[in-house]
């Protein structure tokens, strides 16, 4: 799982032909941002979305309203809603938060450091909280849902936390939410999605 090099790994032509995986999951998600980034900023250079790009050519998405990112972006909204089962709400969110944050490109790389940190705090938070909910089975995908949810509440509004490093990850990731704007709903449903998706890759190997 490269969370650690969320927004710097190169993807790779088949990732975006076949998405399945947690490595598929993210980088759509990356390119999605730069998509957004594009739309919202004006972006022409290519150097700043290059994740983007590798997905416009390897798709061979043609620029619409000549602008770079709009094509793209419903591109990689239509992949992931399809593959994922996101809703629009969760690409409202990624729209959202960026829009706040990235009023020109000196904002772009603070906000993926961000964003960077806010995710590796976040998973490996749950993957700390929540332990053996993981191996409920995988027809059981409600339930285990609801328990991430459940979860996700606990780390927004939860005020004792016996454990030092827990309250201290706690406070970082509210710092983060604070700053990033996403909601319990979409950290809910991009924990869940990477909960599910290294369950598979596991069984796989």
């Amino acid at each position: 799982m490269s969370l650690f090099s969320f927004f710097s790994k190169k993807n790779k032509p088949e990732e975006t032909e076949a998405p399945s995986g947690v490595e598929d999951f993210i980088s759509l998600i990356r390119i999605y941002y730069q998509a957004s980034m594009a739309v919202n900023m004006g972006l022409n250079n290519p150097a700043f979305v290059p994740d983007m790009m590798l997905f416009k050519r390897t798709l061979r998405i043609p620029t619409q309203q000549g602008k770079l990112g709009v094509a793209e972006r419903a591109q990689a909204r239509k992949i992931m809603m399809h593959d994922y089962g996101l809703k629009e709400s969760f690409f409202k969110g990624i729209d959202w938060s960026v829009k706040k944050n990235c009023k020109n490109q000196n904002h772009i790389q603070t906000y993926f450091f961000q964003f960077q940190g806010f995710s590796n705090d976040l998973l490996m938070l749950m993957t700390n909280l929540m332990q053996w909910k993981f191996r409920i089975p995988m027809f059981m995908k409600k339930m285990l849902y609801s328990m991430t949810a459940k979860t996700i509440h606990d780390v927004m509004t939860k005020a004792e936390w016996k454990d030092h490093s827990t309250r201290k990850t706690v406070t970082s990731i509210r710092k983060y939410q604070q700053t990033l704007s996403f909601s319990e709903e979409w950290m809910t449903d991009f924990v869940f999605n990477i909960i599910m998706l290294a369950r598979q890759d596991a069984k796989k190997k």
